[in-house]
């Protein structure tokens, strides 16, 4: 899951500053983590250790507040007893990485991605989003080659892969919804030629950068068997104590 939280701190410079080109530097004083990476830990430490993923998520918002968090998710988060909004935004599919890691069955991921995604984002683009990642993890970590990830998602979500980058880029903007990036950033990692080229393609895109570079992230970190070193270094120096450690015993029972 190292690959989906490096993308989320190098994407998070250009979220709101998007970049049009592949040339940019991946790192700046600036980079940070973002709610993205808050919510993929919390995944990581439910799979960990069990327990109800929207009592995790709440905790993580109230250990990170300020992470650049939906609207509707903060309301959420802060009201203990409120139940799933209906959304179908893109933060059930930046945040489910890790089950692509925990379990070898496709059937059991899917149903763990629902899982995950549900408590909040109930709407059948928000579960379609989650599990589209989380599959895709999972068939990159088992060595299926690019062809065969994307016949599969074209098939069982309904996404079009078919379209590239360099005509995506021009015309791309903003856009929150799982079937508005998460198909784009499965597309930047099927043109990818290594983890951080998945990256600078994905960023390049414009858009929500921060969360398009976490999905990419995390399904480029399973393909190509990890970070590289000077990247996972980098990314691993900006987390805090706690995230890092749970980054680290999470890589440590189920891999990069």
């Amino acid at each position: 899951m190292l690959g989906a939280i490096a993308g989320d701190i190098i994407g998070s410079v250009y979220e709101h500053h998007n970049v049009k080109t592949e040339d940019f530097p991946l790192f700046s004083e600036r980079s940070t983590f973002t709610d993205d990476t808050v919510l993929t830990v919390a995944t990581a430490e439910t799979l960990l250790y069990g327990g109800e993923y929207d009592a995790k998520y709440r905790i993580y918002y109230q250990l990170y507040p300020d992470r650049g968090y939906g609207g509707s998710f903060r309301l959420w988060a802060r009201a203990l007893d409120a139940g799933p909004y209906g959304s179908f935004g893109n933060g059930s599919a930046m945040r489910v990485s890790p089950v692509g890691y925990v379990y070898d069955d496709r059937e059991m991921v899917l149903d763990e991605a629902e899982r995950s995604a549900e408590v909040t984002h109930n709407h059948e683009e928000g579960i379609r989003g989650a599990q589209a990642v989380a599959t895709s993890v999972l068939m990159a970590r088992q060595g299926a080659g690019k062809r065969a990830i994307m016949d599969y998602v074209e098939k069982r979500f309904g996404y079009n892969l078919k379209d590239t980058i360099e005509n995506l880029r021009p015309r791309y903007r903003f856009d929150v919804t799982c079937q508005g990036s998460v198909p784009q950033a499965i597309i930047a990692f099927l043109e990818s030629g290594d983890y951080e080229d998945a990256i600078r393609k994905a960023v390049s895109l414009g858009g929500d950068s921060d969360t398009i570079a976490c999905i990419t992230g995390g399904i480029a970190g399973a393909y190509y068997g990890g970070v590289p070193n000077d990247i996972a270094d980098r990314a691993l120096s900006l987390l805090d104590e706690r995230l890092k450690g749970i980054v680290l015993e999470f890589q440590e029972a189920y891999g990069p």
